[in-house]
């Protein structure tokens, strides 16, 4: 009778003893109601969203920004797929050492995806280190779907000729040590 008690004042003490910096959240604990798109997002003077999207991978976190104006029904597929959990667990199916790192496939093959092709939103974003854009088939510009790819360099030759959503803001580092098959354990929302 006693521990009945006492449970609820100890999950309450938990609960609130986590600093708001350490409370991550993902999207399915926003409100799994609600489908977060592009125009939730707050945007800074440099096109980038101030809300950080946080992979959790088994060599750390990348934490990256979103660019909701120059990619606007990219970042809202992108964000739908986080809300459903569609990439935690999936692997690193292409890496290329001083080239990019490329998930979003369920096979693991570079073949899968969710089944929902995006028309492109090319844009005048370059290619830079950390730069995350949707991946296609180079015959289809409109065959992009869940991959998406991180450029370890300058890959300026990509410009113009592929969606970019997104730019690394933290964990360049752990880019760098991702090898093939390593697994985003999760991708999470801080806002």
């Amino acid at each position: 009778m006693k521990f009945r008690l006492i449970l609820p004042i100890l999950l309450s003490l938990l609960i609130t003893s986590c600093s708001e910096k350490e409370k991550n959240i993902t999207f399915n604990e926003i409100n799994s109601s609600k489908i977060i798109t592009s125009k939730d997002l707050k945007v800074s003077d440099s096109g980038l969203s101030h809300e950080s999207v946080i992979i959790k991978t088994v060599k750390g976190n990348i934490v990256l920004k979103l660019y909701p104006n120059d990619a606007p029904n990219t970042v809202t597929r992108f964000l739908q797929l986080v809300q459903e959990g569609f990439y935690d667990g999936l692997k690193f199916h292409r890496v290329h050492p001083k080239f990019l790192v490329q998930t979003g496939d369920p096979t693991g093959t570079g073949n899968g995806g969710s089944g929902e092709k995006l028309k492109s939103e090319f844009n005048k974003l370059q290619h830079i280190k950390g730069t995350v854009a949707m991946a296609r088939k180079p015959e289809d510009v409109d065959s992009a779907d869940s991959q998406f790819y991180i450029a370890l360099t300058t890959l300026s030759h990509l410009d113009l000729n592929y969606t970019v959503f997104g730019q690394v803001i933290d964990g360049l580092d752990v880019l760098d040590r991702i090898n093939l098959n390593d697994k985003i354990i999760t991708i999470s929302v801080q806002l």
